[in-house]
């Protein structure tokens, strides 16, 4: 959700500072914590650990460990299915992380290509998911009980994988990430601020989701879509977020990407927007398709 430079030195708990020490790379002449070195390490831990405890368990279930550029190592689990009545598999990304304090946490992003540049090293991300919860919290207590702000997300995020299904690479990739979604979700908790939250009643999902799609359009021809709890100061009181964290420089998550792939992203999003009816009845199931009324 959040990338930040890392500095390693006397700031760090003294708990950390002999790991932190031989995990670091120097960039322009200073030393910061590399969450390329650190995920390294523990893909290698993940190795050992995976095969000591595989044999132990291979009655049971089949487990295996993957991982891909841009992507965290991934833990499979397959039962047996003579040992369980229920054959059902499970995938577990797992993410090596440092506690910030609060429920914060650093997260180490996983390179991107088999080269990523020597400043990625520096980079990690920030999971703010208690934040996140309290927020959705306040807001349940705030909305009205028919509140439709979650629907017009799940909505969104399911014409965004529509539509990614129907493009084609490089620009494939390149729309899930834009459209990641931590952006959907940013985009509409600050929707949520910018207006009453009685206009989010059910009734008016239809205008909502419009909204929506919209300040996700303009967002992205602006290119510019700020993190909702970095540097916020405007955030409710009831989501108490820790000082430092509104007191952080403001973050812009669509700084990443170049005008012209922003541009088509938006144009592909109101697209979609338009052509969400057919989308929906083409690739919906007729068992969730209402019937007809009859005249």
């Amino acid at each position: 959700a959040f990338v930040c430079g890392l500095r390693a030195g006397t700031g760090w708990p003294r708990r950390y500072r002999p790991f932190a020490e031989g995990f670091c790379v120097e960039l322009q002449g200073r030393s910061h914590l590399s969450s390329g070195l650190v995920l390294r390490w523990f893909q290698g831990h993940l190795q050992r650990c995976l095969g000591a405890v595989r044999y132990r368990l291979q009655e049971r279930c089949r487990i295996s460990l993957s991982a891909s550029p841009g992507h965290p190592p991934t833990l499979h689990i397959v039962p047996c299915s003579d040992y369980v009545c229920c054959h059902i598999s499970m995938a577990v990304r797992l993410i090596p992380a440092i506690p910030l304090g609060d429920a914060l946490y650093l997260t180490a992003l996983p390179p991107e290509g088999t080269q990523p540049p020597p400043a990625h090293e520096a980079l990690w991300g920030l999971n703010a998911s208690r934040q996140e919860q309290r927020l959705l919290g306040w807001l349940k207590e705030q909305a009205p009980a028919s509140s439709c702000h979650l629907k017009c997300l799940q909505i969104l995020k399911g014409l965004r994988d529509l539509r990614g299904q129907g493009l084609e690479e490089p620009f494939c990739s390149q729309w899930g990430r834009v459209l990641s979604s931590y952006v959907l979700k940013t985009a509409l908790f600050s929707l949520l601020l910018q207006m009453p939250l009685e206009a989010w009643e059910e009734r008016f999902l239809a205008e909502r989701l419009e909204d929506l799609v919209l300040y996700l359009r303009d967002c992205l021809r602006k290119q510019v879509l700020m993190h909702f709890f970095l540097g916020n100061t405007s955030l409710p009181e009831a989501v108490s977020p820790p000082r430092f964290l509104k007191e952080a420089a403001p973050v812009n998550l669509l700084a990443a990407f170049d005008r012209p792939t922003l541009d088509l992203a938006a144009f592909q999003l109101i697209n979609t927007w338009i052509l969400a009816p057919h989308m929906i009845r083409m690739y919906s199931s007729p068992r969730y398709l209402r019937p007809a009324l009859t005249p």
